[in-house]
Parts: C-alpha cells; structure tokens; sequence
C-alpha cells in the first residue's frame, strides 16, 4: 500500500520584478510504499531538493497534490521529519541536549525525553559523546546528531536532502553503512536526494531519476540487491549495470543541456 502519493505535481516560482515564472517541476507523479528506501538523483537543477521541500511542507505545489496517509500536505507536520546537508545545531547544546530539543519543540512528556533523547543518542553510536558540544565533533558525529534528532521525534517519514554531501567519500561510506544500519530497525519510509549514483543505488530499493527544463521524472529503476547491504555489491555486475544505467540518463540530460546553451 502506497504511504505517500505524488499526483501531477507542478511548482512554479515567480521571477523577481516581473510577471513571468520559473518551472521547477512539471507533471510530477510518484507512488512511495510505506517501510520502503527511495533515493532521488538526477543532474544540478533538476528539482531533486524542490520535490523534497515540497514533501515536507516547506513549499507548497503551484499545481497536483502530495498526499502521506490518505491527507494532503499542506504544511510541516510530526508525520515527517527533514535532515539537510547542513546539520544546524545549537551550538550551546550538547549532543543529548540537541536531540531532547526536538522532543522538547513538539512537546513530548518531560518524563519520556531524557530517555528517548539517550536511546536515540546511542542508536547513532554516540552514547559516549552525549555531553560533548558540535564544536567537539566531526562532520560525520554531526550528522549523526542530526539523524537521531529526526528520528526521535517517530516521524512516518525520514527526507532527507544531501545529508552527506558536505563529507569526505570515506565518511560519507561509512554514515550510508549507519544509515541503514539503523533504517533496518524501524523501517521509517526514507525518501534521499543525492548526487551520488553509488550512494543512491547503495541505500535504495528504488532509484527515481530526474531529468530538466522542468524538472520530471525520467524513469524510477528497481534495485534488485539483497539485504542488508555490503561494501562488496560495488563492485558486483548488478550493481555495475545499475550504475551505467543511471550514468547514462544523467549524462544525455547533461548533454541535452548543453545543446540548448550552444543554441542560446
């Protein structure tokens, strides 16, 4: 059963001191099941990050609809929780007191926030940096502290754009292992922006690609590999095939672009 359903959806900006729009996105239609991994990648401006925001409520559809359990997303709401490439911290708050925060916000019982902060603060493999500040920790702990904190507040639904994108590729392997790592506990529905074609067919059970001018869905292609997932499937030819395929989308919607550049 489809947890979140996309139908036609269109997202228009209006241009700064004029009249005319920017089309984002257009004629945009996709089915997610619930429990399942979905990544999205696709060439710069292709509308991954918009599609995303719009999921969460951060921006709202010119045209379509985005439906989570049956009811229309009209804004942010505890059914869906967003982590950004930037973890955005308190930097006055520890470790334990950045995740109690998010519980804090949405107004948990004072007695279950202390521990469900802790649970979750080891659930990333940080129980023994609980009292330690972001300034003492490195990029990776960071975003863990800002995984845990989406998690703890029991979102129907993780988003998450370019969480990794700001790390080294030896960190950011290690975090895509965490994440499912810890996506296999629970089984949060996850939709993940990436501009990795790896990453993407690493963690997903679905890889959606997104092509330009306006941003759509040129194809979602099944990823056929068994869980859980090991370091070794890279270099496997399923997951070879899978990765020329996706090359080959993003690098004809590259090349499509660059006709229309040499024309303008």
């Amino acid at each position: 059963m489809s947890q979140i359903e996309i139908r036609d959806v269109a997202i228009e900006y209006k241009k700064p001191k004029s009249e005319e729009s920017f089309v984002a996105i257009q004629g945009v239609s996709l089915s997610i099941e619930k429990g399942s991994f979905v990544t999205i990648v696709g060439s710069s401006g292709c509308g991954k990050s918009t599609l995303l925001l719009a999921l969460a409520g951060l921006i709202e559809c010119s045209r379509g609809s985005i439906r989570v359990e049956g009811k229309d997303v009209t804004g942010p709401g505890k059914d869906r929780a967003m982590v950004f490439q930037d973890a955005s911290l308190l930097p006055w708050r520890s470790v334990h007191g950045n995740v109690r925060f998010a519980l804090e916000l949405q107004r948990w019982k004072r007695d279950d926030i202390d521990e469900r902060a802790a649970r979750f603060v080891r659930m990333v493999g940080l129980g023994n940096f609980a009292d330690y500040h972001p300034h003492q920790l490195s990029g990776g702990m960071r975003q863990r502290v800002n995984i845990a904190r989406a998690l703890a507040v029991d979102p129907q639904v993780l988003l998450m754009d370019e969480p990794f994108g700001a790390l080294d590729a030896q960190t950011r392997e290690v975090m895509g292992d965490e994440l499912l790592r810890i996506w296999e506990r629970d089984k949060k529905t996850a939709v993940f922006v990436t501009h990795s074609i790896d990453e993407a067919i690493f963690l997903g059970d679905r890889v959606v690609v997104m092509g330009r001018n306006p941003g759509h869905i040129r194809d979602v292609v099944e990823i056929d590999l068994p869980r859980p997932r090991t370091a070794a499937m890279l270099d496997s030819p399923s997951f070879i095939e899978y990765r020329r395929k996706l090359r080959d989308y993003i690098s004809a919607d590259m090349q499509a672009l660059h006709m229309v550049e040499d024309i303008a």
